[in-house]
């Protein structure tokens, strides 16, 4: 079951990318796809108000079923909350949570409409202050205590731009049971905007984390998530102590992502498994 589209979200949505991908990862490996059905699910777009009343819109998906599904926010990548993230919005459902990905550059434009990485980071993403980030995060925590979720078991997983946010939202929010991030970036040079990165911010985890990387990542050097894992290990946390990180060590950057030549099948699929795993034993 889809929910109608709610008339408050932003136009921006409507764009290019709206419909199905962003147009910086054109053209899509359609053969490899995973494409999720919505049958037994309530999907669909929506929006909550955010701390500086602003509209945030947001996807999302449940069960269509009565009760309290557990809440996981689904962070994006650069690319904003085109189809992989739906799906994978749509992939927790079926799993029984309450599944909500927001779209984190609404302010500064939609990225799906982008021809390029480049424009992408330059345009959007390097606009986007850490502290707003955290804020509409905690907004759509209370949207989904609204729509009947237990935030009580609250998680938060994301991939690349959103694996990075996931480490910081850890550090962030007290409620949170665990963390997945994909991918995210560990470390880098602090600016205004993005004051700390996740190795700055280990020893205020409240949550414990679990990283997916990848041994090929041109991006995220192999020292940094050695770092990382230094890191947690000697954490005054017990949450950050708690924290794991799996290397895989023959794929590349956005390993999980079906719908481009990154994708690695069975790392992937590992992942997801490790990712629902890590989320039950930490309170689902």
């Amino acid at each position: 079951m889809t929910q109608p589209d709610n008339p408050h979200r932003r136009d921006f949505l409507l764009g290019a990318g709206a419909a199905g991908f962003a147009i910086a990862v054109q053209p899509v490996i359609a053969q490899q796809v995973i494409t999720t059905p919505d049958s037994g699910l309530v999907t669909g777009m929506s929006s909550t108000r955010a701390s500086d009343g602003r509209t945030l819109p947001l996807f999302s998906a449940r069960p269509d079923k009565p009760g309290k599904p557990p809440v996981v926010l689904v962070m994006s990548e650069i690319f904003g909350v085109h189809e992989h993230i739906r799906d994978v919005c749509r992939r927790f459902a079926h799993e029984g949570y309450l599944a909500v990905a927001p779209e984190m550059f609404f302010r500064q434009g939609d990225p799906a409409a982008l021809g390029s990485v480049q424009e992408i980071i330059e345009r959007v993403v390097s606009k986007v202050a850490d502290a707003q980030v955290m804020a509409d995060l905690d907004a759509c925590v209370d949207w989904a205590r609204e729509q009947g979720g237990d935030v009580k078991r609250l998680h938060a997983t994301g991939f690349c731009w959103g694996g990075r946010v996931t480490w910081l939202y850890a550090s962030h929010q007290p409620a949170l049971r665990s963390g997945v991030a994909w991918y995210g970036r560990l470390d880098g040079v602090p600016s205004e905007l993005t004051p700390l990165h996740p190795l700055d911010v280990v020893d205020s985890i409240h949550a414990p984390v679990l990283g997916l990387y990848g041994g090929q990542d041109q991006g995220i050097p192999n020292s940094d998530v050695d770092a990382m894992r230094a890191a947690l290990k000697k954490s005054t946390s017990a949450s950050a102590r708690k924290s794991d990180i799996v290397l895989y060590p023959d794929a590349p950057h956005a390993f999980h992502a079906d719908y481009r030549p990154s994708y690695r099948a069975g790392d992937a699929a590992d992942g997801w498994k490790r990712c629902l795993a890590w989320m039950a034993a930490n309170g689902q």
